[in-house]
C-alpha cells in the first residue's frame, strides 16, 4: 500500500510541493513511528523485530491490541498524528552536508586510536544518519544521485516533521528510563508508567549480561571519546593495550554517552545503526546515535534507570 492509499484512508490530499516517489507501506509506517516517538531504529523499509516492537509499543500507548502488526486501526492512528505529512520530502544538499572531514575508519581498535576523528566515511553516510535511514534506502529513493554536490535535490524520510502529540524531551522531570532485556527496548516513562519515548536497543550477551537492577544517571557527554581497556572485553585481541579513541559518529560509543552509577556501564550510541536490536553488546545499552541523542534530552543526573 503506497502513501497515496494511506492518505485516502482519512480523506486527505497528499501534499506535493515537489515530486516525490510513492513509498512502501512499511517505510511510511517506520517514518510515522519515528516522528511519534516510537522509534523503529534505522528506517530500512523492511519488516522486522524492531518495527514489530515499535508498533506494539505504539498500539499499547493508544489503547489498541498490541499485535505488532500493521492494521487499519494502527494506520489510522498514525496518519491522524501525521496530519497529512507525507513520509518523504525533497531535500537540497547543503554545503555543510559535504564539509566533512570524511574518514575511512578501520575495524581494528588500535588502528582507530591513531585517528584524529572518527568521522563519517562519506556524505552519503552522514545524510543517512541525519534522516535516520539506511544508506541503501537513500540510494533506492534517488537513483542516479551522487550525494556529493551542494544544491543537488534528493528525497529523504521526513523525520523532522513535528508531531504535536509527541511529548517534548525533558518535559517530565520525574521520568524513568527502563531497559528491557526480553524486549530489546528502552522506554522513557513518566511517573504513571506512560511511555514518553520508545526505541530498540542492543543489550548484553552471555559473556557480558545486562546488569539487572536499579541505577541512576550521573551525567551526559556528547561526542565522547572512547577509553578502550581490553581487560574489560572478553573477546579483546591479546596484543591490544589501553587506548583513547577520538570522538565522532563512528566512535565505538557513537555520539552520546549517558553515564550510570554502575561502573563501566552506560547508555550510548553506535557506529552501526543497522545492528541495533539484532547484535549483542558488551553489557552496555546501545542505540542508534539519533535515538541516544533523544534519550539524552530526557536524562538528568539522579534520574532512575531500571535494567530488567
Amino acid at each position: 500500500m503506497t502513501w497515496l492509499l494511506l492518505a485516502v484512508l482519512i480523506g486527505q490530499d497528499v501534499p506535493q510541493p515537489v515530486p516525490v516517489p510513492a513509498v512502501s507501506e512499511t517505510l511510511a509506517v517506520q517514518v510515522m513511528l519515528d516522528r511519534a516517538g516510537f522509534s523503529p531504529g534505522e528506517i530500512d523499509g523492511t519488516p522486522g523485530r524492531n518495527l514489530q516492537r515499535a508498533l506494539a509499543a505504539f498500539q499499547r500507548a493508544h489503547g489498541l491490541a498490541p499485535s505488532g502488526a500493521i492494521d487499519e486501526g494502527t494506520l489510522t492512528a498514525l496518519i491522524n498524528r501525521s496530519r497529512g505529512r507525507p513520509p518523504v520530502v525533497s531535500y537540497e544538499i547543503a554545503p555543510e552536508d559535504l564539509a566533512g572531514p570524511f574518514v575511512g575508519v578501520p575495524t581494528d581498535l588500535m588502528e582507530q586510536a591513531k585517528l584524529e576523528s572518527l568521522a563519517y566515511a562519506s556524505p552519503l553516510e552522514a545524510l543517512a544518519e541525519k534522516f535516520h535511514v539506511n544508506p541503501r534506502v537513500l540510494e533506492e529513493l534517488n537513483p542516479g544521485a551522487t550525494f556529493d554536490r551542494a544544491g543537488e535535490r534528493v528525497v529523504v524520510p521526513d523525520v523532522a516533521a513535528i508531531d504535536p502529540l509527541a511529548p517534548m524531551p525533558g518535559s517530565s522531570p520525574d521520568a524513568t528510563i527502563v531497559v528491557s532485556r526480553a524486549d530489546s527496548a528502552l522506554t522513557v516513562q513518566d511517573a504513571n508508567g506512560a511511555v514518553l519515548f520508545h526505541a530498540p536497543v542492543t543489550t548484553g550477551s552471555r559473556h557480558d549480561p545486562l546488569p539487572i537492577g536499579r541505577w541512576k544517571v550521573t551525567g551526559v557527554q556528547r561526542m565522547p571519546p572512547f577509553h578502550y581497556n581490553p581487560v574489560l572485553f572478553w573477546d579483546a585481541d591479546p596484543s591490544h593495550s589501553k587506548a583513547r579513541i577520538a570522538p565522532g559518529p563512528n566512535n565505538p560509543v557513537g555520539t552520546m554517552w549517558i553515564d550510570l552509577t554502575k561502573p563501566h556501564y552506560g547508555i550510548h550510541g553506535t557506529p552501526e545503526p543497522s545492528r541495533i536490536g539484532h547484535l549483542q553488546s558488551h553489557g552496555c545499552v546501545r542505540l542508534t546515535n539519533w535515538d541516544a541523542n533523544r534519550v539524552a534530552q530526557w536524562a538528568r543526573p539522579g534520574m532512575e534507570v531500571i535494567f530488567k
